[in-house]
């Protein structure tokens, strides 16, 4: 061959080299974030995921991208937003909107992965055959909300033992956790004595209209029902009993530490990072159906002391001494 035909081929190859460089590169995984409230506005459950992935090796912005979906307090786009992450075949979607979160995803999708929080119980739900063998393409976390309604309603008897009037809100667009909570609150609300009247709000406005009618109910104290909605409207849900001297019990310490006055739940950061563990897992091959549906062994009471100063309450020293996290 002569020289100026080598020359001629190195070169050819030489500038098919970057084509042939990219072609081999490992594409790179998307992990579908569908929550009923803005990632930003959580951004410590954005990075206990993050953290967990890590942990599996899976590091956000370099061998993965986390793609977040926000339902902005609407659960009638989850489904929209469920189908879109399956349009764009993520490798993963992780539900971080409770239980309408996770239905929408396994209504959209038998094949792609599923990670779910979920307050409400997946096997009652139809999320999982069962805790241990979940079978198909979920699994996740179980955190209990409505079946803890009990003991917040004892808890919060403990700190106002006079208050016998205890206004409920509950949204009732998700009947999955709103149901069972009404029906243990009732149970408790009877074996306490205690006079429980649920309001039923889903939406900013309808919150207000409920709160007017607590006022002409004369409650004595507000019970938030455990619900993803509600947490979209956090500031709202602190300010109207701050500003009617109304003492307030939430199922997210998120609440309190934006100046509520007590909480009773399980850590969701916590959670969170559970979950970025198995979507680590799942990237790496394992199956989600065999991955046993995670319980959270540790539930954590949380007050708020200068909420409750400010609301003129004495916190019984018995339950400053059972309180895991003291706000000050």
């Amino acid at each position: 061959m002569r020289r100026r035909e080598v020359l001629s081929l190195v070169a050819g190859l030489m500038a098919g080299w970057p084509v042939l460089v990219r072609a081999q590169q490992p594409v790179k995984p998307v992990v579908g974030y569908l929550s009923v409230q803005a990632a930003s506005e959580r951004p410590a459950y954005l990075a206990a995921l993050r953290k967990g992935m890590a942990a599996q090796g899976f590091i956000d912005g370099e061998n993965v991208t986390i793609g977040t979906h926000s339902a902005d307090g609407k659960l009638d786009r989850l489904p929209g937003l469920a189908a879109e992450l399956v349009r764009r075949q993520v490798a993963a979607i992780v539900c971080a909107g409770g239980s309408p979160a996770a239905l929408a995803a396994k209504q959209a999708t038998e094949t792609i992965p599923i990670v779910f929080i979920s307050g409400g119980d997946p096997v009652q739900l139809g999320l999982v055959s069962s805790l241990n063998q979940p079978g198909q393409n979920l699994t996740g976390v179980y955190f209990v909300l409505s079946e803890l309604v009990g003991k917040r309603l004892a808890l919060m008897h403990e700190l106002l033992p006079n208050a016998k009037r205890i206004a409920a809100l509950i949204n009732p667009e998700n009947p999955a956790e709103a149901e069972p909570a009404v029906r243990n609150l009732s149970a408790a609300g009877q074996a306490m004595g205690l006079d429980i009247k649920v309001f039923n709000a889903r939406t900013g406005p309808e919150i207000e209209a409920a709160f007017a009618a607590m006022t002409d109910w004369r409650a004595e104290a507000l019970f938030v029902g455990p619900d993803p909605v509600f947490s979209t409207q956090r500031a709202q849900l602190i300010s109207f009993p701050a500003s009617h001297s109304l003492a307030a019990s939430y199922f997210l310490r998120d609440f309190v530490e934006a100046g509520g006055l007590m909480s009773y739940g399980a850590d969701n950061v916590q959670n969170h990072g559970e979950m970025g563990v198995y979507v680590g897992r799942i990237l790496k091959g394992e199956k989600p159906g065999d991955l046993p549906v995670i319980q959270p062994t540790k539930y954590e009471l949380v007050l708020n002391l200068k909420t409750a100063k400010s609301l003129g309450l004495n916190v019984p020293p018995t339950l400053i001494a059972t309180a895991d996290a003291i706000i000050e």
